[in-house]
C-alpha cells in the first residue's frame, strides 16, 4: 500500500535538525536502527519528513546532502562515500517518488544496494500524491 506524500508532510515540523554524522553515531551507540535514504534531491520536504517520522520511532536516517563531507559537485568521492553509507548503514530505503523514479541517481544507488545489501534489509516505500502511485512492479 501507498503512502500518501501529504501525510509525509505531516511530519514536517519534527525534522531534525542534529547534523547528519551526528544522528548516525548516536544511534549506533543506542543499538539503533540506521538507514540510508535513496530519493531525488527534488523531493528535499518529502525526504525530511519521512527521516523525522522515523527518528520519531527511534531510527536515525541518512541523507546524502545533509552531509558535510559530501563533495559539492558529485564527482567518483560521491559515489564512494555513497556505496559506503549503503553497505555501513542497516537499511537501505528507497522513496518512490515521479521524482525518484526519473531520477539517475536513484537506479544505481538500487542497483549498488540489491548487489551489497541482504534482501531484507532493501524497503520500498511507495507513494501516492493522489492519483498516482509510484514505485514499479519490479522494486
Amino acid at each position: 500500500m501507498a503512502i500518501s506524500q501529504s501525510t509525509i508532510l505531516g511530519f514536517a515540523a519534527q525534522a531534525s535538525t542534529t547534523p547528519m554524522r551526528e544522528q548516525v553515531k548516536l544511534a549506533r551507540a543506542r543499538d539503533g536502527q540506521t538507514a540510508f535514504l535513496c530519493h531525488s534531491h527534488k523531493d528535499v520536504n518529502l525526504a525530511k519528513c519521512v527521516q523525522a517520522f522515523l527518528n520519531y520511532q527511534g531510527w536515525e536516517v541518512y541523507i546524502d546532502w545533509d552531509d558535510a563531507s559530501m563533495p559539492d559537485v558529485p564527482n567518483r568521492g560521491t559515489a564512494e562515500i555513497i556505496q559506503e553509507k549503503i553497505r555501513d548503514l542497516m537499511w537501505f530505503l528507497f522513496l518512490a517518488t515521479e521524482n525518484s523514479m526519473a531520477s539517475r541517481w536513484c537506479p544505481w544507488e538500487i542497483g549498488y544496494a540489491d548487489g551489497s545489501k541482504k534482501y531484507d534489509s532493501i524497503l520500498i516505500l511507495p507513494t501516492s500524491n493522489g492519483t498516482t502511485t509510484h514505485g514499479n512492479e519490479y522494486l
